[in-house]
């Protein structure tokens, strides 16, 4: 009887998402015959599903090439998101049209077109956490170069975090506006502000440090693209390569970015952007409020007119009651240039569609963070209990992430509550599956002291997994057995105390009667152990990570648990994400100014105090 067994490679069938129905004002930016055109779109309004169709309509209807349309975003989670809708309404995976973000856009260019000498074989981008952390290193090693004279009016606000900030900030404005460290000084001379003067002077130096280290930060990234853009022959090449630009939250744009897309496609031809003013957040990050509303007159059409401006008239996403609480809010906000009055109106004023439900809005008030937490708490669990509701259907928006996130995390969890948040909203040294390697990591670079304090939260930890009652048996043992070696003469010392000694002393282990929590804990240790020579030796952060991740039972769990799906799921693929992010910098730090160690390492990742980039 034959074994042998033989397979057949079948075509998957082509599903392709059949297209949505348009309202007549999404229809006509569908069916706009090209050039420059600016559309407002209030939330839940269909801005996305517009441009969706507007690309299928130029690839099936203009028979335009896949490969020429260029749709432009503002995050990587939105870029993926559209990328994945023009797929499935196209019915291919093959050549689609190019969906990225402004930054990935300028990285394409100047790997293609950049002189590859000062920076090697590839470049790098810093991050904003790694950015934030250069900043203050250089400003730190500045006082000792003296390259920059500070003046005294900064002198009590420079070692502070808060500066550190607002000259990152300072510097990302200047190469917005296209202003080099020499023109800063300029205007600081002109303008008698010794503190602009210094900033140019350590703008020089900021720069000199990213090119020997060959990394960008992402203000330098775009102008460097805008460099590149204005060599007549590579702005040629790529205006004959790209068609039609879409463009998706326009309002997020900062002057230099609008610079770049006036250079690439300020020329007339078919490039259609959407955005709403009044969602115009990021002024932070250089994005300036009547930006979108300069559209117009900065994209003249062909014949030299102002491009067109219309608006979407009718949102599905809430129905009258929503609505009515949002557009109160959004008339109080002034218009930063004026607009025809009927683009005004329907921009303003849109209507719920018919099949919407009204929905609710209430308002409560609370009198600490710990009372709104647990009103919070009780609102979800009321929910899901009583109307059935999914926990993944519910959602908690806060207004600062890094300040909110973490205590509302831990408040909910304690109720009950499961709690998932997005891996870009935190810095990557308060997620959950990163805190115990760092701890470990300093732990084992000082010598293996371990706190009282800290000794709980590693054996709790995953590299241990024990729980409270396991380690308050590790703790009575240790007392008892202190005790007897006592005989009498004097008291044994505290559980805790005792724990935290065992852990960088695992023979007190030996005196305690053998049980599964007591080999845990002494298996932790002597990886303690392992840790301390490696780094003593000269180990770089990537292989003390390595030591303590591959050591231990917690990958095996962490890959089991993936696989489950659902909560467990997803939280297990969200500490593994955590993870890779933490030894991709670990991986890198040895690139970025040589040998940095152990050390090093834990002060960039502790040093890091704004979520990543998304």
């Amino acid at each position: 009887m034959s074994s042998s067994a033989s397979y057949q490679l079948v075509r998957t069938e082509k599903v392709r998402t059949a297209p949505l129905l348009l309202d007549a004002s999404q229809q006509a930016i569908v069916d706009h015959p090209g050039g420059p055109l600016l559309v407002l779109a209030g939330p839940g309004t269909g801005k996305t599903t517009t441009l969706v169709e507007s690309v299928v309509d130029r690839t099936e209807r203009r028979s335009c090439p896949p490969d020429s349309i260029l749709v432009l975003t503002f995050s990587r989670k939105a870029a993926a998101d559209l990328r994945t809708r023009i797929s499935a309404r196209l019915g291919r995976s093959g050549v689609t049209p190019m969906v990225m973000t402004f930054h990935a856009f300028c990285y394409a260019l100047v790997r293609r077109f950049f002189d590859a000498e000062p920076y090697g074989p590839s470049i790098r981008l810093l991050t904003g956490p790694e950015q934030e952390f250069r900043v203050r290193e250089i400003l730190a090693g500045s006082q000792e170069s003296q390259r920059t004279s500070w003046p005294s009016s900064v002198g009590r606000a420079f070692p502070t975090r808060a500066f550190a900030a607002e000259v990152r900030a300072v510097l990302a404005k200047a190469r917005q506006l296209g202003m080099d460290p020499e023109d800063v000084i300029d205007a600081g001379e002109a303008a008698g502000r010794p503190e602009w003067v210094s900033i140019g002077q350590f703008f020089d130096e900021y720069l000199e440090v990213l090119d020997a280290e060959q990394v960008l930060d992402y203000a330098e990234l775009v102008h460097r693209c805008r460099i590149l853009l204005a060599e007549p022959d590579i702005r040629a090449t790529l205006r004959r390569e790209i068609g039609p630009v879409f463009v998706d939250e326009y309002q997020d744009t900062d002057p230099s970015q609008v610079r770049l897309l006036q250079a690439l496609a300020g020329d007339g031809r078919d490039v259609v952007v959407m955005g709403d003013p009044d969602q115009s957040i990021y002024g932070f990050r250089g994005a300036e409020a009547r930006g979108i509303l300069d559209f117009p007159d900065i994209f003249r059409t062909r014949g030299g007119d102002r491009a067109p401006v219309v608006a979407l008239g009718q949102t599905r996403r809430f129905g009258a009651n929503l609505l009515a609480a949002s557009r109160s809010i959004a008339t109080r906000l002034g218009m930063p240039r004026s607009l025809p009055a009927d683009v005004f109106d329907t921009f303003r004023h849109p209507e719920p569609a018919p099949s919407t439900a009204k929905g609710k809005v209430d308002v409560f008030t609370c009198t600490t963070a710990g009372a709104e937490a647990e009103h919070i708490a009780e609102i979800l669990r009321s929910a899901h209990l009583r109307d059935g509701l999914e926990w993944a259907q519910m959602a908690v928006l806060v207004r600062s992430g890094r300040q909110t996130i973490p205590a509302l995390s831990r408040a909910l969890t304690a109720a009950g509550v499961p709690v998932e948040v997005a891996g870009d909203e935190i810095p990557l040294s308060a997620e959950p599956a990163v805190r115990p390697l760092l701890l470990t990591l300093q732990i084992a670079a000082r010598g293996r002291t371990v706190r009282p304090d800290e000794a709980p939260s590693l054996l709790m930890s995953p590299l241990v997994g024990l729980d409270s009652m396991a380690i308050r048996r590790i703790g009575r043992a240790l007392r008892r057995a202190e005790r007897d070696e006592l005989a009498g003469i004097g008291l044994p010392r505290l559980s805790g105390e005792l724990t935290a000694q065992a852990l960088r002393h695992a023979d007190m282990l030996d005196d305690c009667p053998n049980s599964a929590e007591v080999d845990s804990a002494r298996r932790f240790a002597g990886l303690l152990v392992e840790c301390e020579q490696l780094i003593r030796t000269g180990g770089t952060a990537e292989e003390a990570l390595w030591l303590l991740w591959s050591q231990t039972s917690w990958p095996d769990r962490l890959r089991t648990e993936a696989a489950l799906g659902g909560d467990v799921g997803r939280r297990a693929n969200r500490d593994l994400d955590a993870v890779c992010a933490l030894f991709d910098i670990a991986g890198r730090s040895e690139l970025v100014s040589g040998l940095r160690g152990v050390t090093g390492f834990l002060a960039e990742v502790e040093g890091q105090q704004i979520p990543a980039d998304t």
